[in-house]
């Protein structure tokens, strides 16, 4: 009995870390996101965690693991760029400053399994205090959890009294968040400090933002030689870079110091876009929240500062988000998730159909693009020798943009989640 009791545990072990049959998936269809093209009839080989074969009339040999879903199109699983998983999203305002960042991390397990089971399969989380997305990220790797591939931040850089700072309490209580940092060598020491302890990539604050106090949208935050400081630093140590911004003279400042992508970037002009093009920066705009903070955010504890800032940047974004698509801007798929609640992520598709991209271009947003962003070279597609991070959804994404919203097949690493 002892033995049989030892020999199950093992086997459940070996399943779980990917040592299982091979799977082969046969769906309806199968999109191949880089043509746009539906391939009807394709079955997908799965062996180890990665996809090995990708045609028709795979056989299905003595061992497979048979899935069919013949109403179902498969594509890779989808990215986002720009998410918050830890802490408790319904804390707004003054309330997120009573939250322990362990609190904030065990929000996060309940964020990071809400994200993968709505398809997204590999996020970016820019920004968490203590290092709280890092312990995060360290527990999925590790299977003690749940949830998607993460690439995090730990503290954002940012100006004294700035967006990435802590500004709600009054002077006595001497409160400033962790990333703070003024001056290169300040900087250049943060930057070093966020690598020591785990980050995978640095995000600072070039301007203002919606949700924090006494900061203004337009005012660019950090001199240009502090940017430079910052990307020069993160660049030596095979780090990425995201910077905030909202405002036109920080979105430009930090192309001009070499950063990765932007956020946000909601008052860009075409000049400051095809100043991107030319220096292969990406553009990251969350075209959805606006809807969620001007729709629900009064009744869930936004304070008034930050929507009175929403009122005046929505509708520009969405309308500066067009001019990108139209010149050709490099372009990723990025939400905020967090200020709305984990799991909508989706939602965002059709407001990118709607002002301006193919459904085939939203979709590459979330796949190739934010592949190539993060330096992820095997996932992003339905192609061999890829990981196996893989979705389906019923009927056709092409033409119904809205069925990326209703995900029912999610494989990450070989291993079936839904």
């Amino acid at each position: 009995m002892k033995k049989i009791l030892f020999i199950i545990p093992l086997f459940i072990f070996l399943h779980a870390e990917g040592y299982s049959q091979s799977i082969l998936i046969k769906p309806k269809q199968v999109l191949d996101v880089r043509t746009g093209e539906i391939i009807i009839g394709a079955g997908i080989l799965v062996e180890d965690g990665f996809i090995t074969k990708v045609s028709k009339n795979i056989p299905a040999l003595d061992g497979y693991e048979v899935i069919s879903l013949p109403e179902t199109t498969i594509l890779p699983g989808l990215m986002d760029s720009h998410v918050h998983l830890t802490g408790n999203t319904d804390l707004k305002g003054y309330e997120g400053i009573s939250e322990s960042s362990y609190l904030a991390a065990i929000y996060g397990v309940k964020n990071a399994k809400q994200t993968l089971m709505a398809g997204f399969t590999t996020v970016r989380n820019v920004g968490a205090a203590n290092y709280a997305d890092v312990a995060l990220r360290d527990a999925i790797d590790q299977k003690a959890i749940i949830g998607p591939t993460l690439l995090v931040s730990g503290p954002p850089l940012g100006i004294t009294g700035g967006h990435c700072d802590s500004n709600i309490l009054p002077a006595e209580y001497e409160n400033k968040a962790q990333g703070v940092a003024d001056g290169p060598w300040e900087i250049r020491k943060k930057v070093r400090e966020n690598r020591k302890y785990g980050a995978d990539l640095i995000k600072y604050c070039a301007t203002g933002g919606v949700m924090s106090k006494n900061t203004n949208l337009n005012n660019r935050q950090y001199t240009l030689e502090e940017m430079r400081a910052i990307v020069d630093e993160a660049h030596t140590h095979g780090m990425k870079v995201a910077a905030h911004a909202h405002g036109l003279e920080g979105i430009r400042m930090a192309i001009d110091a070499g950063v990765d992508s932007v956020e946000h970037s909601s008052l860009i002009d075409q000049d400051t876009i095809r100043h991107a093009i030319a220096k292969g920066v990406f553009l990251s705009m969350d075209i959805y929240v606006s809807d969620y903070i001007l729709g629900e955010g009064a009744k869930n504890g936004i304070p008034e500062y930050a929507l009175k800032k929403e009122r005046t940047v929505g509708r520009k974004q969405r309308e500066n988000f067009k001019m990108a698509v139209e010149t050709r801007a490099k372009m990723v798929f990025g939400t905020d998730a967090g200020i709305y609640p984990h799991g909508k992520n989706a939602r965002q598709f059709k407001y990118m159909v709607q002002w301006g991209m193919t459904p085939i271009q939203a979709i590459q947003a979330a796949t190739i693009n934010t592949a190539e962003l993060f330096g992820l070279a095997n996932v992003g597609e339905i192609k061999e020798s890829y990981e196996a991070d893989i979705i389906g959804v019923k009927g056709d994404p092409i033409k119904d943009i809205t069925s990326l919203e209703r995900v029912h097949f999610i494989m990450k690493e070989g291993q079936i989640i839904k």
